[in-house]
Parts: structure tokens; sequence; C-alpha cells
């Protein structure tokens, strides 16, 4: 500051009277030309569009009256097709299960009875008297034993 003219110096002196508080007063004079004024620097967080957007659409939630925990409009439009697509997509699987061709169809009707016939045997199996078991498993335990001896 000394090759400051004593002039400009007591105009700096006389806007900081605290004794050189810099982040409330700035070094330099609004009149003066010559100098350069330092310009604010941007907050890229805040220069960007989706926190300008963000901002802009939680304030008209609040003066609406929303809450923050409600959803956008789009957001909610694009759930919405989102889920009809995905009914839409089901009901063209099961069309497409439907409109099977009759070899399959066949294929499935004898799985079907297969599966019921097994069904049945097991319930067969479940209902005869307990010695009736036994007897068939002393029968398979006796021919596997005498097939044993033979080999």
């Amino acid at each position: 500051l000394s090759f400051l003219p004593a002039s400009m110096y007591t105009e700096i002196q006389r806007e900081r009277p605290d004794g050189g508080n810099i982040l409330t007063h700035p070094d330099y004079i609004d009149g003066n030309p010559d100098l350069i004024k330092p310009k604010k620097l941007l907050n890229p967080v805040k220069a960007s569009k989706s926190h300008q957007e963000l901002h802009r659409e939680l304030l008209m939630n609040h003066k609406r009256g929303l809450g923050v925990d409600s959803k956008p409009e789009l957001q909610r439009v694009l759930e919405h097709r989102r889920r009809d697509l995905l009914i839409k997509q089901k009901k063209e699987e099961e069309e497409a299960k439907k409109l099977q061709s009759p070899f399959e169809k066949e294929l499935l009707k004898r799985h079907q009875r297969l599966d019921q016939l097994e069904k049945e045997q097991e319930k067969q199996e479940d209902h005869a008297p307990e010695f009736i078991k036994v007897k068939e498993n002393l029968r398979r335990t006796s021919t596997v034993t005498g097939d044993e001896k033979a080999a």
C-alpha cells in the first residue's frame, strides 16, 4: 500500500475502521476506473440446470402445499407407463402360452397325465397296510442280496 497516493490510502482507511477486516470490505475503491473489480465466483452446483429445476419444483410444491414426499408429475407418469408396459408384456406372454402348437399341447397333456398317475400311486402306497409295505421291502432286500451272491 506504500505505492498508493496518500489520498487513496486515507480513503481505504476510512472504509476499514476496524483495522483490516478484508472479508467485509474489499481493497478497491468503487470510484476508481483503473482497478478491475473481481467477479463473484459461480457455485457449479447452483449453476447446474438440474439443481435449478429441482429448486424451482420444490418452491412450486411448497407454494401449492404439497409435501416433499409427493412425487413430481413426470415421475408419476413414467411409473404409470412402466406399469402399463409390464402388464401388457404379461398379457402377451399369456396369449403366447395359449397359442401353443398342437404338438406342445399334447406333450403338456401327457405330462399332466403322468403327474396324476404318480400322485395316485403315492396315495395308494400311503393307504396300504403296513405289513404289505414291510413285505415288499423284504422282497426288495432279499432280491438285492440274492443278486449280489450270484455275482
